[in-house]
């Protein structure tokens, strides 16, 4: 529970239960959600997307420090404290799929996501690590600063379609939107969004970056007006978001003696025989 000590964290603060119920206690955040904010501005001017990213990138490394992943981060999972709207009431909440890395090598494989923020290898159920906080971070970015999101889908989009963009981790730069932004928010988008996690920078990283640490040289308007209602856009794709997680296959079910898990406790047991 010592994450929720840090101020952009929402704070858990009592649980109690009666015969029927759990009741959990949190901080009131009265500012609404962060996707909120985003479908009534249409698209944020890089200073203030930078501000935004100052906030989530330092408590993204606070929380992998800490050695958590978060796994379905994404702009309704973030929300202001209060009316203000000021970055430094952000919140990041839900940590309904957190998860403390405790593998030996550092990876999660339970696949957790939400479609349009999620990051390439959790969808190929290859080990993933912090990396993917990282990735969805870079799709929340581009979203804020183009009034796109990068993996676009509609209604009529099909979930594999959709999926399928982001498993190729291919980051479309023949769009009209990516030509009008900065130089260096291209380059920390193209570093954040590396389908290869090995390569992708750190939350570390993301702070550190020119774009994020030198907000007060960027430009105060917006990039883009787009003359589309983007609030009906976001909304579209949320619902072809969900559609395509319910089509998503399941994995199969295989004897427990097949496990990871059973054949390396088969082979301790082997292993302390052999000694003996």
């Amino acid at each position: 529970m010592r994450v929720h000590n840090h101020p952009n964290i929402v704070r858990l603060r009592d649980v109690f239960e009666n015969s029927n119920l759990v009741y959990i206690v949190m901080d009131y955040l009265e500012g609404g959600e962060l996707l909120d904010r985003i479908c009534q501005r249409k698209c944020f001017s890089e200073r203030e997307a930078s501000d935004v990213m100052q906030v989530l990138s330092s408590t993204l490394e606070f929380l992998h420090q800490n050695m958590i992943v978060h796994r379905d981060l994404k702009p309704s999972n973030i929300m202001y404290a209060d009316s203000s709207m000021s970055p430094s009431g952000l919140r990041i909440c839900d940590f309904g799929f957190a998860k403390q890395l405790r593998a030996e090598n550092g990876l999660l494989m339970t696949p957790c996501y939400t479609a349009n923020f999620v990051a390439p290898e959790v969808l190929r159920m290859q080990g993933y690590h912090a990396s993917c906080d990282v990735w969805s971070l870079g799709v929340l970015m581009y979203t804020m600063i183009t009034g796109q999101t990068l993996f676009a889908a509609t209604p009529n989009d099909q979930p594999d379609t959709i999926l399928a963009r982001i498993e190729a981790g291919h980051l479309d730069r023949n769009k009209e939107a990516w030509s009008s932004i900065s130089a260096p928010a291209k380059d920390l988008l193209s570093k954040m969004l590396d389908p290869e996690p090995s390569k992708r920078c750190t939350a570390a990283d993301v702070v550190r970056h020119p774009w994020v640490a030198n907000s007060d040289e960027l430009p105060e308007t917006p990039l883009v007006k787009p003359d589309y209602d983007i609030s009906q856009r976001v909304r579209d794709t949320v619902i072809a978001t969900f559609r395509a997680l319910r089509t998503t296959p399941m994995p199969t079910l295989e004897p427990v003696e097949s496990s990871t898990i059973a054949q390396r406790r088969g082979r301790s047991k082997n292993m302390a025989s052999v000694s003996m």
